[in-house]
């Protein structure tokens, strides 16, 4: 796989904060709620500050609260309209109340130097590939993680491989992102692609079949 594409508007030395997307539910799978809790802790204990979706329910409300629990600072942007179905966290001292999905999502890219997508449904994909298009496009060079816990994200990999092998994503407009199977590698991961300690993007993408 290609290189990380060389992106001119952002540049980043240190990792502050990082976004996480991901369910507004919990999912059927036992071990997503687990790797939630354990990121919250984690974004914590190294002194990031959290950026995430405003909301108390599902893998949202579990990665935001146990940052919370640890001690972590949290950021949560949540738009009006979800106040009630995503059951805003209002206990929150950094709480922003955007008017509409376009600037929930805007302010959660201005205020992340990273982003990290953790299981989640149309919602967490959408916002995940529309980093990944960014990067793509040259707009910014933040890392982009997908948290493949249990191959969630397998299906996802295996479609960008179909694009590129149908001559749709080529060298020239490759899509960089990162992939960590286990949630203790993903921190360690971002640092290095902040640092710039890390060039390439096939040092961290395990082969689809072994996801």
């Amino acid at each position: 796989m290609p290189h990380l594409c060389v992106m001119n508007t952002v540049s980043q030395k240190q990792l502050k904060s990082v976004c996480v997307y991901c369910g507004s539910s919990f999912g059927s799978d036992p071990t997503h709620e687990a790797a939630a809790t354990r990121l919250g802790q984690l974004i914590a204990d190294a002194g990031l500050r959290l950026v995430y979706g405003g909301g108390s329910v599902g893998l949202m409300g579990t990665v935001a609260k146990s940052a919370l629990e640890s001690g972590g600072d949290v950021t949560g942007i949540i738009p009006k309209f979800l106040e009630k179905r995503e059951v805003m966290l209002d206990t929150l001292e950094d709480l922003v109340i955007t008017s509409d999905m376009h600037e929930r999502k805007h302010l959660m890219f201005e205020k992340s130097d990273a982003f990290i997508a953790l299981p989640g449904g149309i919602g967490t994909l959408e916002e995940a590939v529309e980093m990944m298009t960014w990067a793509q496009l040259g707009q910014h060079r933040k890392p982009v993680v997908l948290a493949n816990i249990n191959g969630f994200w397998s299906p996802l990999l295996e479609l960008l491989d179909h694009m590129r092998a149908q001559g749709y994503i080529r060298p020239e407009t490759e899509v960089p992102y990162l992939v960590a199977k286990k949630i203790e590698d993903i921190l360690p991961l971002l640092r290095q692609q902040v640092s710039g300690t890390s060039h390439q993007v096939s040092d961290h993408l395990a082969d689809v079949r072994e996801l």
